[in-house]
């Protein structure tokens, strides 16, 4: 699949697309059972934040799943032609009111390999003119080429910071 190119989504999204060095799809489907495995190795820090007001590993995990289902929505309406422009989300709020601090570890890890797996499907299922579909959230316009390629951007990002921030293994 070729990359999305810088005119397809905002100037946020270099963010993520940049992480993205191979095939999108060998990605994504690794995420799967690499996420749950660095999780699981890491399970005695699940509630440490390495700074006050950070977001514990639960958090981020909680996190990652919140947003997976957000672009995954954005994915859906804007292949489906979907006109009316989508709100934002204050990533913070949503973890703030989520109580992932409640929450077991391991049933994130398992709804994330779960979400992953249902999302894949909707992925591969998409042909090029549903790739090349665009659509307005948070106020800018983006295509679902695009979308994809934040999604596994995403989580490379947020295991970047797993192991700067957090020292995971």
């Amino acid at each position: 699949m070729n990359r999305p190119q810088p005119n397809e989504y905002p100037a946020w999204g270099e963010t993520y697309i940049s992480k993205v060095d191979r095939d999108i799809f060998e990605i994504l489907n690794e995420q799967v059972t690499s996420i749950p495995a660095l999780f699981r190795a890491n399970a005695d820090k699940a509630n440490y934040a390495y700074a006050e007001g950070k977001w514990t590993l639960k958090e981020m995990l909680g996190h990652i799943i919140d947003t997976e289902r957000v672009f995954a929505f954005r994915i859906t309406c804007f292949a489906r032609k979907e006109q009316q422009p989508l709100p934002g989300f204050d990533e913070d709020d949503y973890v703030n009111n989520a109580r992932f601090a409640e929450r077991e570890l391991e049933d994130l890890i398992e709804e994330f390999a779960a979400l992953r797996k249902a999302n894949l499907y909707l992925f591969k299922s998409l042909n090029e003119e549903d790739l090349n579909s665009k659509g307005i959230a948070s106020g800018r316009e983006i295509n679902v080429r695009a979308i994809l390629f934040i999604v596994g951007g995403h989580v490379i990002h947020h295991v970047g910071v797993l192991k700067e921030r957090y020292h995971v293994v």
